[in-house]
């Protein structure tokens, strides 16, 4: 999930996999599977999808096998099942803003089984670019304040080509081009600063204040969606109070 406040999201994210480790990695395996099927390789330099799920499996401590396993599945002689990439646009409580990224492989079962949740938790379907209008794509890289000194990550972020570094007291978050990402990343990584999370995902431009009161059903709805095992990726700019 993509949300703010940022540095809660990445305890999230953290937290979900210690609690949700299984099911993580069967929804991770799956995104391999469909990333090689897709990009016709199972080179990572020659299938930037690919790629980009593996650095996703590298943060989730996915064991190599599960990884190898789910390629080989890919690789493998025989019929398989056709992948759709879809982007659900939602709105939940509050007027909270939600992009929901989809591979599916049956349509129908999948858009009933999302409009069932969002009718069970408050949510709804939004009309086309009514949510996706509020976001961005952009690479974005978390670095502790502990892991390394704030003058040395922005060198090296901006020497590469970031478009932006933000501070705060618990943190720095590099922003980049899409397309520059893995650069920064990996100039990043020469340095040895160890990342608390890195990917290309969709930032929200405007942020919706989340009343206390409803970060429950919020949550909840986010949870429940997120569990979906065609979901690949969720994103909100619902901003929760500390």
């Amino acid at each position: 999930m993509a949300g703010h406040n940022k540095w809660s999201k990445v305890k999230h994210i953290k937290g979900a996999v210690d609690a949700k480790r299984a099911k993580i990695f069967s929804k991770l395996s799956r995104e391999i599977f469909v990333s090689v099927k897709e990009g016709a390789s199972d080179d990572p330099d020659l299938n930037p999808r690919l790629r980009m799920v593996l650095l996703k499996a590298r943060q989730a401590n996915m064991p190599s096998d599960n990884v190898q396993r789910a390629i080989q599945k890919a690789t493998g002689e025989g019929g398989a099942s056709q992948f759709l990439d879809l982007t659900y646009e939602i709105y939940g409580p509050q007027g909270v803003a939600i992009m929901a990224e989809i591979s599916t492989d049956n349509k129908n079962r999948t858009a009933a089984e999302i409009r069932h949740i969002l009718t069970k938790n408050g949510g709804s379907i939004a009309s086309a670019g009514a949510v996706s209008r509020l976001f961005h794509r952009k690479g974005q890289i978390m670095i502790a304040r502990s892991d390394a000194e704030e003058e040395r990550v922005m060198e090296i972020a901006l020497e590469a080509g970031a478009e932006d570094f933000l501070s705060d007291p618990e943190g720095y978050e590099i922003i980049t081009d899409p397309n520059l990402f893995e650069e920064v990343l990996n100039k990043i990584e020469a340095a040895s600063i160890p990342t608390l999370s890195a990917g290309v995902t969709c930032l929200a431009e405007l942020t919706t204040p989340v009343d206390p009161a409803s970060i429950e059903t919020i949550q909840k709805l986010v949870d429940k969606l997120e569990d979906h095992d065609d979901v690949t990726n969720l994103y909100t700019n619902a901003d929760f109070p500390e």
